[in-house]
C-alpha cells in the first residue's frame, strides 16, 4: 500500500494523461472509507463529485449543509399512488457518500446521485423478484434500505444491504459463474480470517492514511474487486448489471461536461464495472422498457438501530454506535470508548472507577498484541469490558451493546425538507405539545383531566387509528382510574412511511383519522370490529366520524342474530360510555345502541347456551362474564330506560342457573353471580350446590358446575376459604367420585384449583386436612346468627391485639402525643 500503488491507479485511469474519471470504491457505512474519501477529494480536488443514489435526490442534496440537518438521516421515496411502496437510503454521519455530500457542498463543487432512478427501483419490486435482492454485496450495502411490507413494492434485503433493483429487461444472461457471493467474506477468507468484520477493521478501520497515500486504499480495493469479478462475474447479483449500465451513461454525462474533473463515490463492488469499457448503445439497451412508477422523495430521521442488521432491514453493519465512534475519535480511540461504557455503567448504579477505564484499555491493548492485530478492535474491547468492568457478566455487557455498540442515535431532518401535508400537521402537533420523536423507548404518564394531557392522548389514538404505532398503550402502574393513561413512545423511521400512506386520508390528523374511521367502519367485516372502531373514535374524540360509525353499528347490531358476536360487542360499548366522565364525550347515542344490544342479548342467551360442546360452553361462559361487567356499568348510568336492565339480566341468569339443558360450567357461573350480587341467598346457593353433587349428576357435569362456581379467577377460592359449608360440600362429593371417573373429571378440577393464589390453596388444604367445619375462630361454618361464613360472635382478644399495629400505621399515637404536649403548654 505504498507510492507504486498511487501510480498504478493514475496509469490506469488515465488522469496523468488527462483522461477518465477517480473512482473510489467504498463500503457503505465504513469510517475508514468515510476518511479515505475525505482525503481523496482534498487531493484530487475534483470538478463534480458522482455518488451513487437516486437522481431524483439531487435537488435534495442542499439541505445537508442545513444546520438543523443532523444525520442518521435517510433519502425516502415512495410512489406517489402507492406511498406503502417505498425505499429508504440510508446516511450516517461516517458514510462515505454523506463525507462526499458535504465536502461538496463545503466546497461549491456540483454533486450529483448517479444510480437507477428510485421510478424504476419502486416499479420494480415484484414479487418474484424478491430473491434477487437477498445476500447483497456487504461492500456495496446499506445504499438502498427497501422497505415493502405495506403492500406491493421492493422487500427487504436479508443480507447487508438493500435489494439490488430489478431484472433486466432484456441483456446478458448470468453465466455458470455467476454465484451469489459475499466479497468481504471471500477477502476476509483468502487473508485467513474467520470473521470479515474483523478483517475490515484490521486492513481498513486500524490504517490511517498518511500523506501522499490517500488513493492507495482505492487502489488495492479496486485490484481485489475486479480479480472477484473475473473469477464470479456480477456475483448473482444480477440487478446490478442494470444498475452499473446507467451508471456508466450518467459517468460519460458527467465526462461530456466536466472533462477530467470527475469523482466517483460508488460501492467498490461496481468499481471494476464502471471501469469496463462498453458502448452507449450497450448500456441503453440493458435500460430499454424498464417500468416505471411516478415517485415523491424527502430527507427522513434515521437511527444507528437501523443501520444495524440484527434490526432487519440489513443496512449494513453490526456496530453503528461503534463505528461512528471510531469516526468522531480518530485519536486514541480505545481510551475514549472506555470513557464511554464507563459513563453508561456509572449511570445505572454500577461501581466503575477510572482505575478499571486504565486496566480495560491495558487488557484490550493486551488482547490486540496476543492476537497479532494492529489496534484493539471491538473484540478485543469488548473482552475487556466483560472481564474488568462488568466482572465476567455478559448482563451489563448487554447493556453496553444495546445503548454504545448499537445507540439509539436518531437524527434531525430541518423542517425545510418536503413532506407530506400531513407530515407537516403532525410536526406542527408534536411542537405545541412537546412530544419529540425519540429512538429510546420511554414510557408517558398522561393525565387526562389535564388539558395539554388530553391533547398528547388524542393525538396519539389519532395516530394509531392511521397506523402510526408510534405510541403503545400500556398498563398504567400508579393509578387504576380512567383519568389515567399510559404510553410507550418509540419513533421507529419506517413511521414516516406510515404517515406518507395516511395523507391519502387527509392533510391534517384531524382529517385523516376522521375519513379513515369512516372507511374503516364501511368496511368491517364484524360488528365486534364495528364497536371497537367507535370505542377508538371515542378515545380519539373524533366527533364527525361518530355518526357514520353509530349508524353502521346500529344497522349491524339490528341485523346480528349471533348472540356470541353481540355478547362480545357489548363491553366494548360499554366501555366507550365511560369517556364521557373525563373527555367530555357525548354518548348518548352510543347508551341507546348498547341498551338496545343489551336487551337482544338478553333474549337470546338462554337458548344460544342450550346444546353446547365443552370449548362452545367454556367460550359462552366467557361472554356470560363480560356482559355481566357490562350490564353492571350500564346499569348504574342515570339514563331513561336502563334502570331495568340489571333487574332483567338477574333473571336471564336464574334462568340460566336452573336449565338443566345449558352446560354445567354456565350454570355453576350463573350462581355464583347471583350469589355475589346479594340476589341468592347463601343458603339458597348451598341448596344449589347439593343438588348439583348429588350421587345423580354425572361426575363430569359435576366438575364443571364446580368450574363455573368457583373457577376462572372468579374469587371462588376466597369463597370456599370462608364458607366452610361450601366446601364440604365440594369435598364430600370429590372424595364420592367412583374410581373409574375419577381420572375423566381430574384434568377440570386440576384447572380449576391451580388458578388459586398458592395461599388460597395452602389455606384450602389445612381445612380440607383438618375436616370442613370441625374448627372455630375466625373461619367457621356459616351457622348462627353471624354473617355467614364467619362466627357468631367476636373474637375481642384477636381484635385488640391488632390495634397496636394500626395505630402505629395510621400515627394516631404521634397525634395523641402532639395533642397532650399542647394540653400541656395550655395548662402552663
Amino acid at each position: 500500500m505504498g507510492g507504486d500503488h498511487v501510480t498504478g491507479l493514475e496509469e490506469r485511469v488515465g488522469r496523468a494523461a488527462g483522461v477518465g474519471p477517480l473512482l473510489l470504491g467504498v463500503r457503505h457505512h465504513g469510517p475508514g472509507s468515510a476518511r479515505a474519501v475525505r482525503a481523496a477529494l482534498e487531493e484530487a480536488r475534483p470538478r463534480v463529485v458522482l455518488i451513487e443514489g437516486p437522481p431524483e435526490a439531487d435537488a435534495l442534496i442542499p439541505l445537508a449543509a442545513d444546520e438543523e440537518m443532523r444525520p442518521p438521516v435517510a433519502l425516502l421515496a415512495h410512489a406517489v399512488d402507492e406511498p406503502g411502496r417505498s425505499a429508504f437510503w440510508p446516511l450516517a454521519e461516517f458514510s462515505p457518500e454523506w463525507v462526499a455530500i458535504r465536502w461538496a457542498l463545503e466546497h461549491d463543487v456540483p454533486a450529483r446521485f448517479i444510480d437507477l432512478p428510485a421510478t424504476h427501483t419502486l416499479a420494480w419490486g415484484r414479487p418474484e423478484d424478491e430473491a434477487a435482492g437477498e445476500g447483497e454485496s456487504p461492500l456495496d450495502a446499506g445504499t438502498a434500505d427497501n422497505e415493502g411490507d405495506s403492500g406491493p413494492g421492493p422487500e427487504p434485503a436479508s443480507g447487508l444491504g438493500p435489494a439490488s433493483g430489478p431484472e433486466p429487461a432484456s441483456g446478458p444472461e448470468p453465466g455458470p459463474a455467476d454465484v451469489r457471493i459475499d466479497p468481504l467474506g471471500v477477502l476476509a477468507e483468502t487473508a485467513g480470517y474467520d470473521d470479515p468484520e474483523r478483517w475490515w477493521e484490521d486492513v481498513v478501520e486500524h490504517r490511517g492514511v498518511g500523506k501522499g497515500d490517500a488513493l492507495a486504499p482505492f487502489t488495492v480495493l479496486e485490484e481485489a474487486m475486479g480479480a472477484l469479478r473475473e473469477t464470479y462475474g456480477s456475483g448473482g447479483h444480477d440487478r446490478d448489471l442494470v444498475r452499473e449500465a446507467y451508471m456508466r451513461l450518467q459517468v460519460r454525462a458527467a465526462q461530456r461536461e466536466f472533462e477530467d474533473g470527475v469523482a466517483v463515490v460508488c460501492g467498490a463492488w461496481h468499481v471494476p464495472a464502471l471501469r469496463r469499457k462498453t458502448t452507449v448503445a450497450a448500456d441503453k439497451a440493458l435500460l430499454k422498457g424498464l417500468p416505471k412508477v411516478k415517485t415523491d422523495m424527502t430527507w427522513v430521521p434515521w437511527t444507528h438501530r437501523r443501520l444495524s442488521r440484527v434490526s432487519g432491514y440489513g443496512a449494513g453493519i453490526d456496530s453503528p454506535g461503534w463505528y461512528g465512534h471510531l469516526f468522531s475519535a480518530p485519536d486514541r480511540p480505545v481510551e475514549r470508548w472506555m470513557t464511554k461504557v464507563a459513563g453508561l455503567l456509572r449511570a445505572e448504579d454500577r461501581l466503575v472507577s477510572s482505575a478499571h477505564v486504565i486496566e480495560a484499555v491495558r487488557l484490550a491493548e493486551t488482547l490486540a498484541a496476543m492476537r497479532g492485530r494492529p489496534l484493539p478492535g471491538l473484540s478485543e474491547t469488548t473482552d475487556a469490558v466483560r472481564a474488568v468492568m462488568c466482572e465476567g457478566s455478559d448482563v451489563p455487557l448487554a447493556l453496553v451493546r444495546d445503548r454504545l455498540v448499537v445507540g439509539d442515535v436518531l437524527g434531525e431532518v430541518p423542517p425545510t425538507a418536503p413532506a407530506v401535508p400531513l407530515q407537516r400537521d403532525l410536526a406542527r402537533l408534536q411542537r405545541r405539545l412537546r412530544l419529540k420523536p425519540e429512538a429510546l423507548e420511554r414510557e408517558l404518564e398522561l393525565d387526562l383531566r389535564k388539558e395539554t394531557d388530553a391533547a398528547r392522548s388524542r393525538l396519539l389514538h389519532r395516530l394509531r387509528l392511521l397506523g402510526v404505532a408510534w405510541g403503545e398503550p400500556a398498563v398504567s402502574r400508579g393509578s387504576t382510574g380512567t383519568f389515567r393513561e399510559t404510553w410507550r413512545l418509540r419513533w421507529e423511521p419506517e413511521l414516516s412511511v406510515r404517515v406518507a400512506e395516511a395523507g391519502v386520508w387527509g392533510t391534517t390528523v384531524l382529517s385523516a383519522a376522521t375519513a379513515k374511521a369512516e372507511a374503516d367502519a364501511v368496511t368491517a367485516q364484524g360488528l365486534a370490529d364495528v364497536t371497537a372502531l367507535a370505542e377508538r373514535c371515542l378515545l380519539a374524540e373524533l366527533s364527525d366520524a361518530l355518526p357514520t360509525v353509530m349508524r353502521i353499528l346500529a344497522d349491524r347490531a339490528a341485523l346480528d342474530a349471533d348472540v356470541g358476536r353481540l355478547a362480545q360487542a357489548l363491553p366494548a360499548l360499554v366501555r366507550s360510555l365511560r369517556y364521557g366522565d373525563v373527555r367530555g364525550t357525548d354518548t348518548g347515542a352510543l347508551g341507546e345502541v348498547a341498551a338496545g344490544l343489551a336487551e337482544r342479548v338478553f333474549v337470546g342467551l338462554p337458548p344460544a347456551c342450550a346444546a353446547l360442546d365443552a370449548d362452545g360452553a367454556e367460550e359462552m361462559r366467557r361472554h356470560v362474564d363480560a356482559v355481566h361487567g357490562a350490564v353492571g356499568l350500564l346499569g348504574d348510568a342515570p339514563a331513561a330506560g336502563r334502570g331495568q336492565l340489571r333487574a332483567r339480566w338477574q333473571s336471564v341468569l336464574r334462568v340460566l342457573s336452573g336449565r338443566d339443558t345449558v352446560p354445567g360450567v354456565i350454570r355453576g357461573r350463573a350462581v355464583r353471580l347471583l350469589l355475589d350480587d346479594g340476589e341468592l341467598a347463601q343458603d339458597e346457593a348451598a341448596r344449589l350446590m347439593g343438588l348439583v353433587l348429588s350421587p345423580g349428576t354425572p361426575p363430569a357435569d359435576a366438575a364443571a358446575w364446580i368450574e363455573g362456581f368457583v373457577g376462572g379467577g372468579s374469587g371462588g377460592g376466597m369463597l370456599l376459604v370462608h364458607d366452610e359449608r361450601l366446601l364440604g360440600l365440594v369435598d364430600a362429593w370429590l372424595t364420592g367420585v367412583p374410581a373409574e371417573a375419577f381420572t375423566d373429571v381430574l384434568p377440570l378440577l386440576r384447572r380449576t384449583f391451580s388458578a388459586y393464589e398458592p395461599g388460597v390453596r395452602r389455606t384450602l388444604g389445612e381445612l380440607v386436612r383438618r375436616g370442613p367445619g370441625a374448627g372455630s375462630g375466625g373461619t367457621g361454618t356459616g351457622t348462627g346468627s353471624g354473617i355467614p361464613g364467619f362466627a357468631a360472635e367476636l373474637d375481642t382478644e384477636r381484635a385488640d391485639a391488632v390495634l397496636p399495629v394500626l395505630r402505629l400505621l395510621l400515627g394516631l399515637d404521634e397525634v395523641a402525643e402532639h395533642i397532650g404536649d399542647d394540653l400541656v403548654g395550655v395548662r402552663g
